[in-house]
């Protein structure tokens, strides 16, 4: 079996396991999606939920947010981590939208990632959910499974990220992304994987 047809493989079983592939994150517009996917580094997606709803009620628009200071911003994210750099990204964030691109959400990679604390993987999530374009998120979920799984070779996100370009179908990269990443919380875990039972087992380069 090649890596194209495993990946396929992969693609077809995760479908039937998780029907609906859904970000874990909760946002109302593409600029808060930018906002929680920044909060979501080192921290879990579900704290990041827990503190948005506050964040968002006092800076509920880039312009809100491009006027304050990071210090007005750190007590709404405390919580999340690494609160000071990801204040100071997410004010710097807002600013370059208004300056550079009208308060619009960019539509490409290549221009999100200009913006402060704005890495591959958050330009990756903004471009395949909010504008429905062919994605790879390559998060530490993407990362260990694909790997597990003998798609990938690499830890390095920007390695992983062309490898599964070249071997997933376009159409089903963003949905597959989202599924390894409700398969590696599941079952496919970082210290206990569940490989007993799993439904990859049979494709799987690493099991036992």
């Amino acid at each position: 079996m090649t890596k194209k047809q495993r990946a396929g493989e992969a693609v077809k079983r995760l479908k039937l396991r998780y029907p609906e592939a859904v970000c874990s994150l909760c946002y109302a517009d593409p600029w808060q999606l930018l906002v929680a996917t920044r909060l979501s580094a080192q921290c879990t997606d579900a704290r990041v939920n827990l503190v948005t709803p506050a964040l968002f009620e006092r800076f509920p628009t880039p312009e809100a947010m491009a006027a304050a200071e990071p210090a007005d911003v750190e007590p709404y994210i405390h919580s999340c981590g690494f609160f000071r750099g990801k204040a100071k990204d997410l004010v710097l964030m807002s600013r370059a939208l208004l300056a550079d691109y009208g308060g619009v959400v960019p539509d490409t990679v290549e221009e999100l990632v200009k913006l402060s604390g704005v890495g591959r993987k958050t330009a990756n999530l903004i471009v395949g959910d909010v504008y429905k374009k062919p994605a790879v998120v390559a998060d530490t979920h993407c990362i260990r499974i694909s790997g597990r799984l003998g798609l990938c070779d690499s830890d390095n996100p920007v390695v992983v990220e062309r490898q599964l370009k070249a071997i997933l179908d376009p159409a089903e990269s963003n949905d597959f992304c989202h599924r390894l990443v409700m398969f590696g919380r599941d079952v496919c875990t970082a210290r206990s994987p569940q490989c007993d039972g799993c439904e990859l087992s049979d494709i799987c380069k690493t099991k036992g």
